[in-house]
């Protein structure tokens, strides 16, 4: 949007984008590490035969409102990351390691799962790639401030609300 439009992006677009981004964990981690549907914490929302269609889907639906950018951005983020899990694979030509663009059709590998998010980042050592990761996050936080942080405001109003709603569902 900075470079393209030389704006920041509207409060829907980079929340839908955020949320894209962390969609895929936000559904098999914790049906593979804690309830044991799932094979991996990379299968489920991590298949391009579940993402493509529930992205198409929402833009779909999106658009019918009017809103088909937030859809479409949704996707970008949620694409972004199926595709990021599958980069070092890629580049170490591990293409095994990629059978989860396209479970349950293909198998996927033994992953080493982990105990929980925490236990995960705990575990995790300092590399030189994971030091990447955090250097590219730090970028992006960097831009999302200049940016004037898109999306915080229009968030804490939708968790603000969400709030008095359950609390006047509780009280009455």
């Amino acid at each position: 949007m900075r470079s393209r439009y030389r704006q920041p992006p509207a409060a829907g677009v980079a929340i839908a984008l955020a949320f894209g981004t962390q969609f895929p964990d936000l559904i098999d981690k914790p049906l593979a590490w804690h309830l044991s549907v799932l094979p991996s914490g990379r299968t489920g929302a991590h298949s391009l035969l579940v993402a493509i269609p529930l992205i198409v889907c929402l833009i779909f639906l999106l658009d019918r409102i009017e809103r088909r950018s937030i859809g479409l951005w949704f996707g970008i983020g949620y694409l972004a990351h199926v595709f990021s899990d599958g980069l070092y694979a890629l580049l170490d030509g591990h293409y095994a390691d990629l059978g989860y663009l396209l479970w349950p059709v293909t198998s996927v590998p033994e992953y080493e799962e982990s105990a929980g998010i925490i236990a995960h980042f705990v575990a995790a050592e300092l590399t030189p790639r994971i030091l990447g990761e955090f250097g590219l996050f730090t970028l992006a936080a960097v831009l999302w401030v200049a940016d004037g942080m898109p999306g915080l405001r229009l968030l804490g109003h939708l968790i603000r609300r969400s709030v008095a709603f359950v609390n006047d569902t509780a009280a009455g």
